[in-house]
């Protein structure tokens, strides 16, 4: 390699070094209503933070409530319920499940796992493969089958 293409190629190379390194999307926040004595949402609430979700908590006595306010229909109840970019999420619903709905933006009230399936994140059985549904809920309380686990 001669003198003048060693510093041409210098000379690239340092002007790559310059250029912004393009930054994940920021995720919008998550927050988690919750009873302060459940463990289960503490451990989903620490697997949506190492998703990339900023998230925060508010303590309730019961999520009932919250769920009525934000208009979702009781059969769709788990321990607890948040609320992401005004899209309402019940239970332990997988982190990528939550981001497929950010960039899908359905018109829809938001994302359901009902009950607590043992192998949901944040439920953690060791070994337990049960399968389990996230359901898309509409806005007038009709469900669909949005993802089925294990996949």
């Amino acid at each position: 390699m001669n003198r003048r293409h060693f510093l041409k190629s210098a000379s690239a190379l340092s002007a790559l070094a310059v250029v912004p390194v393009l930054a994940a999307p920021k995720l919008p926040e998550l927050e988690v209503f919750k009873s302060p004595f459940c463990g289960c949402c503490g451990s989903w609430i620490e697997y949506m933070k190492a998703a990339g979700f900023p998230v925060k908590v508010t303590a309730v006595t019961d999520t009932t409530l919250t769920r009525k306010r934000l208009g979702l229909p009781d059969r769709f109840a788990s321990c607890h319920t948040s609320t992401i970019a005004g899209y309402v999420l019940e239970g332990h619903v997988p982190a990528a499940e939550v981001k497929r709905l950010l960039a899908m933006k359905p018109k829809a009230l938001g994302l359901a796992v009902p009950g607590m399936p043992q192998s949901s994140p944040g439920m953690d059985a060791p070994g337990n493969k049960d399968p389990y549904q996230v359901v898309l809920v509409n806005r007038d309380g009709q469900s669909s089958v949005f993802a089925t686990y294990p996949k």
